[in-house]
Formats: C-alpha cells, structure tokens, sequence
C-alpha cells in the first residue's frame, strides 16, 4: 500500500491554471521572473532567476489581474457564450498560475522561513480570491443560464462536460447561498486556509523537533556503521557533538525500528513519534484539529449536508460516507485478523529467544523482519545493493515506461535547478517528438515535507498551447559523498508509483486546464500510480535493473522468488495501519456541528475502538495530529482513496496479465482509454469504457491475502 500523494499545497490553492497565453497588462516589474511566461523549453520555471522577495508582489498583481478578468466577464454586456464565459474563465489568472505553482511545489520541496511567513499571510488571500470567483452572483447566473441549455448548445463532449463541471464547482463552493451565508462562508474558508498551513507547519516544525537523541554509539546497536556515522552528524549539525541523532519521519512506524537491538530505544522512538503534535508546546496539533473539525462541519451545514464527509464525497467515485464506511469495515475484520495472526507469530519468536515481554507496536518491525527470515530465508537488507538509484531510475522506472508506452528519456544538465540534487529529463515519445520534461527529486531535505508526491509546474493544456513539467519527490535518506544510494525494498515500489501519477501528468491529452493530467476524482488519482507499481517485480523489468552495485551481477532468482514469495507477508499489519488512518478521517468528518468532541485523544482511541481496529501492536499508519493528508493536504475524508483506487488497479493489472502483460498494444491502450482523458469525463464511466465492466475485488483480496476470512 502506498501512502503518497499528488502535492496539494497548503494554503495555495489548486485551482489556478497552469497556462500561457496572451494576458492583461501587467503592473509587476519586468525584472520579475514572474512578470512574463518562462522562456525556458515548456515553460520551465527559471530556479536561478527566481528569488524569496518576488514571489509577494507577483502573488498581488496575479490576484489583481484575474480579478479585473473575472469582473469584465461577469459585467459583459454580451449574451453568456460558453467561449465569452467558460473558455474566458479557463484562460484567466496566467500570472497567479505560474507564481502558485512553482510557490506551492518549492514550499513542499524546498521550504525556508520566508517561504513559511508568506504561506501564512497568502493562505487566506488566496481562499479569499477563490471565494471572489465562486460566490460572484453575477458570474455564476451566466453559468447557470449556459449550463441550463447545455443540451442546445451544440457543444463537443470535453466542453459540455466542462460546463456541467463549472456549474457543480459553483453551487458546491456556495454560489447559491444568500448574501449573508456567503459572508459567512467567506470568513470560515479563510480560517481554514490559515488552520491547515499551521497544522502542516506544526507537523514540520514537530518531527524536527522530536527527533530521538541518544548519548552513547551502543544505544544504537543493529544500525549499520553508515546510519551511525549519519546519526552523529546529524547531532554534530545540531550543536550536539557526540551525541547521536535518529530523526522522525511522516508515519507512525520508522524505518530505525526494524534494526535497533537495544528494545528501550525502539519504545523511546516509538514513543516520540506517536506523541508528535499532542503533548503541548508550540507545535501541538490538537486544537488545530479541533478548530479545523468545527468549521468543517458548519461549513458543510452552510451547504446543507449533515457532515463534511458528506459534502467531500459527493463528488467523488465513492458518493456518500454509506459506500466508504461499508468498504473499510469490509476489510476491517479479516485484516485486524490477519494482522493479529502475524502478531502471535511474532509474539512465538520473542517466547523462543526468551525475551520475557509482550509484543508492542515498537517491537514488531524488529521481530517480524525475524520471523521473514526464519520463513522465507532472507531479511530486507539482503535486496538494497541491487536496488542503486540511478540503475532503478533509468533500467527500471525508464525502462518500463518505454517497453509499455516506447517512452525515451535524455538527462540535460542545462536547465536550472532548486537544490544541486535535482535530476532533469526530457521526455520522447514513440514517434520521437518530445513530450514533457520530468524533474526528479529524490533525497530527504530537513526543509522537505516528509512522504513522497508528484507535483505540475506546467500543465498540458491544447486550448493554451502548454506541455507538461511534472516532477516527483521521495526522501530517500542521502548517503555520504562517493557511496551509493540503495534503496529499500519500499523506496523501489515508491519509485515505480510516482512515476505512475507523472505519466498521467505527461501523457494528457486534454483541451482545457481544467481537467489536465491529474485533475480527476480524489479516489481515482492514485489508480495510475498503483498500476505502474506492478512493473517494479515484472520479470523483464527487475533483471533489467536489480543487479549488484559493485560487481553487476543479477539478483539470485532465488532471492526474487523469495521477495515474490513474500509479498503477502505482513499484509495484515499493512492493511489495518492504513484502515485505521482512514477510519479516523471519516470519523472526524463524519461529525455533525453538534458533535465535536474537547479531547483529540480520547475520541481517536474510542473511534478506532468502535471500527475494531485498536489493536495496540499495529497503531494507526498516521495519528490525528500528524495526519497532514486529511488536516493540512488535499484528502479530507478521503484517505480511504488509496484502497478504493487499489481496487481498480489489482482489477487492472488482471487485464494486463489476460492480454499478454508488457507489451507496446496494452499499454497504448492504456494511454488512450485513461492516461490521456485526464478530468474530461466520469471516472468511473472511463474505467468501465477501458475495463468492458466494473472492477471486481477479487484481485484485490487475493493480493492482500483476505480470501480465506
């Protein structure tokens, strides 16, 4: 199960396009790398040009700008056409385009103090000019009489479908409400862009801030000599010389657990990332979460549904909080099962090596990576040195990528970067023309969100003549200088999936913004992704790569047959760290205004009580208080996505199998049937059109190990 996302920057909304075309008279400075489009290939943003103190006045004049296009649009005197008022609307806010987007990208990737004071202060300005689009009455009363003759306008399908999305997204983001709600909702989505930038701050600012300090290199006992070296400069670079520093990342688990030998320092990290966010101090998350909730809920009852889960899934594949909850509690009982076997399992290696304990949550990385051993004969480790980075990059992920869709890729050194680590492509498709450029990002930062994310700095879009600048990021721990850069097992498949959403960002072929690349239903972006994951194991693919660094020699079948042997192993402990992280973002949402508990703490333990899920060993994959998707990102009540997307990917890799697997025809049909169509129609009607049928969760069950619960 993957856990990462599409970048959804805090604070700075999304919903700009990223275009390039004739614009409004502009009151910026030339000198401002933002005044006029990139000259760069694509459109590429120019890093070296770009510096802290332009993105403010850019930010204003592009508010401004698309403002006074918004009101000459809603003032027209003209008859409402669908290209004087739609096509106008998608083609406005050029300027505010490119500043956010290359703003919302660096600060996930490349944040810094002057980019964190500008989030806060543009957060609310930013949901504040959204809202002076969405809740303009004049504006919405030339959608709403398009979008009521829409059958009459003779219009293709992509500009239909665009027109009845206009209208959903008005009437959603309050179009129809009276002066005096619309104030009202005004005030409360300015909150919320202020709560959401503080709480993915906080949970920046916290996992620095917890990192685990030990005093002697003994404490670290079972880390390789590399990770030791690595931990006393990270302490040296924090004043603390001899000391030895682990830092905390993103999830509950961590990676440090499944090595420590000494069990003290396992509970001690444990402990540290499981209070992140909830034990006071500046960068406590829990009225954060508590203020986010309540406006939330009053939010949705502005809007007339009884929950904000309610209001989130309506425009998702899901629909309602009824079609998530029953899924998750489908998966709840065998999967809590499941892990609860592996559990005992576990529980018998600590009785034979007379540990004397019972398991606990800081213990079951350690013993199960034991109880693979003892079962299949081999640990983790044994996979890294034929996991290298660049060999994974360019014979695996590149590899694929052109054996299922003929995709050629060229690295250029002459494009400017944001950090010295960052990689550039240019990207050729079968008939040699370029396609895109694709950024890769790849080591951990300490200014680096944590996790892994695709982002756009530039959009596909035929209507404004733009092609895609996709880039993905994963924080793979740096080594040292002149050692090589091995990836786990995780970090592979990490690979293989975020290139998955960047080929859905690369290979859209959509007229308007509005629905380029991944612009599609929260519960179906991660579907692409999940796919492309399938071809990290594919045999053609891993002996392609998966060859030793220092002698090249291939990885030993039999090792590949044991990593495939054992991809269902601790599928129960998978399965309910994530069920249980979903779990608590539907109950937050599903809250009425009314409802809102005064203990973050006590509500989480009592909800993942009442789900089945609180099994200690096995705590949920994300905490309330770090829980950025659902309470900083773009998945409020909608983290349950990755499993609903599963579903369509296991169903998906079966028709790759029935038709032959890695072959060029598949994967052309692929493209055509749904990497290219981006937003421009119903998901799941786009899914029925490539599959014949709806998707089956028979696949799905089999590869999670749940078909004999």
């Amino acid at each position: 199960m993957k856990h990462h996302s599409i970048l959804i920057a805090a604070g700075v909304a999304a919903i700009f396009n990223v275009a390039q075309a004739a614009e409004p008279a502009s009151m910026l400075p030339a000198s401002n790398p933002f005044a006029k489009p990139s000259t760069l290939p694509f459109n590429y943003p120019a890093f070296d040009k770009i510096k802290n103190e332009d993105f403010a006045p850019a930010f204003e004049e592009g508010m401004r700008q698309q403002a006074a296009e918004i009101a000459a649009i809603a003032n027209s005197k003209a008859a409402p056409s669908f290209d004087n008022t739609i096509v106008a609307m998608e083609k406005s806010g050029q300027l505010l385009s490119r500043v956010s987007s290359v703003f919302g990208n660096l600060s996930g990737a490349n944040t810094n103090d002057s980019f964190k004071a500008l989030e806060r202060e543009l957060s609310p300005k930013l949901a504040a000019h959204n809202d002076a689009i969405r809740l303009n009455s004049k504006l919405y009363a030339r959608v709403k009489a398009l979008y009521d003759k829409r059958d009459k306008l003779h219009l293709d399908a992509e500009s239909k479908y665009l027109l009845e999305r206009y209208n959903t997204d008005f009437v959603r983001a309050g179009a129809q409400l009276s002066d005096a709600n619309k104030d009202k909702l005004k005030a409360m989505n300015a909150e919320l862009a202020k709560l959401q930038t503080s709480f993915a701050q906080n949970v920046l600012e916290e996992a620095n801030a917890s990192a685990l300090v030990v005093d002697t290199r003994e404490e670290l006992a079972g880390l390789s000599d590399k990770a030791i070296a690595a931990a006393a400069a990270a302490a040296k670079a924090k004043g603390m010389d001899g000391k030895f520093l682990i830092p905390v990342v993103n999830t509950t688990g961590q990676a440090s657990l499944s090595a420590l030998t000494n069990r003290a320092v396992r509970e001690k990290l444990m402990a540290l990332s499981l209070a992140r966010g909830s034990h006071g101090g500046k960068y406590d998350n829990t009225q954060v979460v508590l203020q986010l909730t309540k406006i939330r809920a009053e939010k949705a009852a502005l809007l007339g549904y009884p929950s904000y889960a309610a209001y989130a899934l309506e425009d998702q594949t899901a629909h309602d909080p009824e079609a998530v909850n029953k899924m998750l509690s489908e998966f709840a009982r065998p999967a809590v099962a499941n892990a609860k076997k592996e559990g005992a399992e576990i529980q018998q290696v600590i009785d034979q090596e007379k540990g004397g304990f019972q398991l606990a949550s800081y213990d079951w990385s350690f013993y199960s990576d034991k109880v693979r051993q003892e079962r299949f004969n081999f640990d983790q480790n044994q996979l890294r040195p034929y996991f290298e980075l660049n060999n994974v990059l360019t014979n695996g992920v590149f590899y694929a990528a052109n054996k299922v869709y003929g995709l050629t890729f060229k690295e250029r050194k002459d494009l400017p970067v944001y950090d010295p680590d960052v990689r550039v492509f240019d990207v050729f498709d079968a008939n040699g023309k370029q396609l895109a450029i694709f950024i890769g990002d790849y080591y951990a930062r300490s200014n680096k969100r944590g996790g892994a994310w695709m982002n756009a700095y530039v959009s596909q879009s035929s209507l404004m003549g733009t092609r895609p600048v996709v880039a993905n990021h994963l924080n793979i721990p740096k080594p040292n200088a002149g050692e090589p850069t091995l990836l786990t097992y995780d970090e592979l498949r990490t690979m293989f999936h975020e290139f998955g959403h960047a080929l859905h960002g690369m290979f859209s072929d959509v007229k308007y913004p509005r629905f380029s690349g991944t612009r599609v239903p929260r519960d179906f972006v991660e579907f692409p992704s999940q796919v492309n994951e399938m071809w990290s194991v594919w045999p053609e693919v891993l002996s392609n790569y998966a060859k030793h660094y220092q002698t090249g020699e291939p990885m030993p079948k039999e090792l590949l047959d044991k990593v495939i042997a054992s991809k269902k192993f601790n599928e129960g402990y998978r399965t309910t760290e994530y069920l249980a992280a979903s779990i608590l973002d539907q109950k937050w949402h599903q809250l009425g205004v009314a409802q809102i508990p005064s203990d973050v703490l006590s509500f989480e333990a009592a909800a993942l009580k009442e789900a089945g899920v609180d099994y200690a060993p096995v705590p949920p994959r994300y905490r309330t208080t770090y829980f950025s998707h659902v309470f900083a990102g773009g998945y409020s009540a909608g983290y349950y996505g990755y499993l609903w997307s599963e579903k369509l990917d296991a169903d998906t890799v079966e028709w790759f199998k029935e038709n032959g697997g890695m072959q060029r025809k598949n994967g052309d049909y692929f493209r055509k049937m749904l990497l290219s169509k981006g937003g421009t129609m119903d998901a799941m009607q786009m899914y029925r059109s490539f599959r014949g049928r709806d998707a089956q969760i028979e696949p799905l069950l089999e590869r999670r190990g749940l078909t004999e619960k």
